[in-house]
């Protein structure tokens, strides 16, 4: 439908521009991967999106209580959302929230978001020392990830419109 930009507060309108320049390429390939992207296989109801996150819920901090000690981290706590955009993220704090959707995907896929914002406790940023450490606890981190890399915009799609 169009491409929105979030910014942080107090960006100028010019860097804001530079950056949309700067990796247009990239916008445009994003944009037709969308539009190409197969027919979902079906939006999730109310319902199901409540069932698949109380799941959520249930599985995540098991899977994050698994990982950490692998990774060598402490987190703070964990949210379960609803988001349109992303699988996961890691406060500078040390909270983590996971998309419930992740429910939707093959438990590896699972795995390898826990893992990467785990690793985000140690380097807040994507180095190579942070891909060294999410390799280092889980090797098949690239194969997991190009999964839902093909897959996202299905999954995604799956989101009720509110």
């Amino acid at each position: 439908e169009g491409l929105l930009v979030r910014a942080p507060e107090g960006a100028g309108r010019r860097e804001i521009e530079a950056f949309i320049a700067k990796n247009e390429q990239w916008i445009a390939n994003t944009m037709k991967k969308l539009q190409s992207a197969e027919p979902p296989a079906g939006q999730l109801s109310k319902a199901e999106l409540e069932e698949l996150a109380k799941t959520a819920m249930r599985v995540i901090p098991e899977r994050v209580r698994y990982y950490a000690p692998k990774v060598g981290v402490t987190y703070g706590r964990i949210t379960i959302r609803n988001q349109r955009t992303k699988w996961g993220s890691c406060s500078s704090k040390g909270n983590l929230n996971f998309n419930c959707l992740l429910m939707l995907a093959p438990p590896e896929v699972l795995d390898s978001v826990v893992v990467h914002e785990l690793c985000h406790r140690k380097e807040m940023n994507h180095s190579e020392r942070f891909y060294a450490e999410v390799l280092r606890v889980f090797p098949e981190y690239h194969k997991w990830n190009g999964w839902l890399k093909k897959h996202s915009a299905e999954l995604m799609a799956r989101n009720p419109k509110s």
